[in-house]
C-alpha cells in the first residue's frame, strides 16, 4: 500500500487507515484479529482508536493483538483523548484529564508510546493553550511521537495550528485533523479543509463511505445485518438516506458500472485522492468487508469521473462563504 506524509511532518502512514470504533463492542477479538492481520498483510500501517471506543476495550483489544500478531514497529497507532462520560461536560480538554487519559491508554495498549495522539474534540471550557500544552508535554516526554486534533471546526483548527507554530518555546506542530468527509458529507470543504491545507495539517477522513450508505447497500432496502437496521446505529445512518443522498449514491453506482469496479471502491478512491487527504479511516465489521475496502489500492478514478461526482455531490455555497473554499 502506498505511504503518505502526515501533514508537514516526517511521519509516513498508509493511505488507508484501519478504524476500531466497534472493537470490543460489535467486533469481537476473533474478527478484530482477522482484520488487523489482513490490514498488515496488505501493507497498512495506520490504526486509529480512542480511549472511549468500547469503553476502553478497543485499545485493550488492539494491545493484545499487537502483542500476538503484528510487530509494534510495523504499525502507526493513533488514539484520542478528551471525551468524558459526564453528561454535563461531554469533552474535557484540561491538561490533567488529557495526560491522565494518555497514561490509561498506554496501559491498555501495552505500549510505551503512541505514534499519533489526538484531542478528540474542542473543549470550550478549557483555554486552548492549556489543551495544547498537554500535547507538548506528551511529545516531549516521549509518550506520543506526533499530535493532532479531531472534530475541530475551521477557526478552532486554525487557531490551534497557528498557536503551535507561532508561540515561543518548543511547540509540537499539529500533524493531523480527523473529521467526517465523504461524497455525502463535504461540509469541511467550506473552512476546515482550506485551513488544514494552508497550515500543513493532514486530513484523516472518518466515515469516508458515508456511514456505509455509499456502498449502495441501502439503495433498495435496509439489510437486516446492517447498521441501518440496528436500533443503536440506525439514527447514525438515517440522515444519509434522503433523496439528495440517493442521487449521489446512484451516480457512484453508475461510475462503478462504467469502471468495472464496486461502489465502495469508487467512493473510497474519490475521498482518498482529494486535496489535503492523507488517509481515510475505514471501519469494517469483519475481514471480508475490510479486504473489499483495501482493494481500492489498485483504482485511480479518471478525471471525468471525479468531475462528475464532484458536480453531483457539490455542497451549496452562497454569500458570504462562496469564496472561502480554495480547493
Amino acid at each position: 500500500m502506498e505511504q503518505r506524509q502526515l501533514g508537514r511532518t516526517g511521519l509516513r502512514v498508509s493511505r488507508i487507515g484501519l478504524g476500531t470504533l466497534t472493537w470490543g463492542r460489535d467486533t469481537d477479538e476473533h474478527d478484530a484479529a482477522d482484520q488487523l492481520k489482513a490490514f498488515w498483510e496488505a501493507g497498512g500501517t495506520l490504526v486509529d482508536t480512542a480511549d472511549v471506543y468500547g469503553g476502553g476495550d478497543a485499545e485493550y483489544l488492539l494491545g493484545r493483538l499487537v502483542e500476538r500478531l503484528v510487530p509494534r514497529r510495523d504499525l502507526v497507532i493513533a488514539t484520542k483523548a478528551g471525551s468524558a462520560p459526564d453528561p454535563d461536560r461531554r469533552f474535557n480538554g484540561s491538561r490533567g484529564h488529557l495526560l491522565a487519559a494518555l497514561d490509561a491508554s498506554l496501559d491498555r495498549l501495552g505500549t510505551d508510546y503512541v505514534d499519533l495522539w489526538q484531542v478528540h474534540a474542542f473543549d470550550p471550557d478549557t483555554p486552548l493553550e492549556e489543551t495544547l500544552q498537554a500535547l507538548d508535554m506528551a511529545v516531549s516526554s516521549g509518550r506520543a511521537r506526533y499530535a493532532g486534533v479531531s472534530n475541530f471546526c475551521g477557526w478552532q483548527l486554525a487557531k490551534a495550528a497557528t498557536w503551535q507554530l507561532a508561540s515561543p518555546g518548543v511547540r509540537t506542530r499539529l500533524a493531523s485533523t480527523q473529521m467526517e468527509y465523504s461524497l455525502l458529507q463535504r461540509g469541511i470543504e467550506r473552512e476546515v479543509l482550506p485551513a488544514a491545507l494552508d497550515l500543513g495539517v493532514g486530513l484523516l477522513p472518518s466515515s469516508p463511505l458515508g456511514r456505509g450508505v455509499l456502498t449502495g447497500k441501502y439503495r433498495h432496502a435496509t439489510p437486516a445485518d446492517s447498521r441501518g437496521a440496528s436500533e443503536q446505529l440506525a439514527p447514525f445512518v438515517e440522515p444519509y438516506l434522503d433523496e439528495a443522498a440517493s442521487s449521489i449514491v446512484d451516480a457512484v453506482a453508475t461510475a462503478a458500472d462504467g469502471l468495472a469496479a464496486t461502489a465502495l471502491q469508487v467512493a473510497l478512491a474519490w475521498v482518498r485522492d482529494r486535496p489535503g487527504v492523507v488517509a481515510p479511516i475505514v471501519g469494517a465489521r469483519n475481514a471480508q468487508q475490510l479486504t473489499a475496502a483495501l482493494s481500492v489500492e489498485a483504482l485511480s478514478l479518471p478525471d471525468e469521473i471525479c468531475q462528475a461526482l464532484d458536480d453531483v455531490s457539490a455542497p451549496v455555497h452562497r454569500y458570504p462563504d462562496q469564496d472561502w473554499s480554495t480547493l
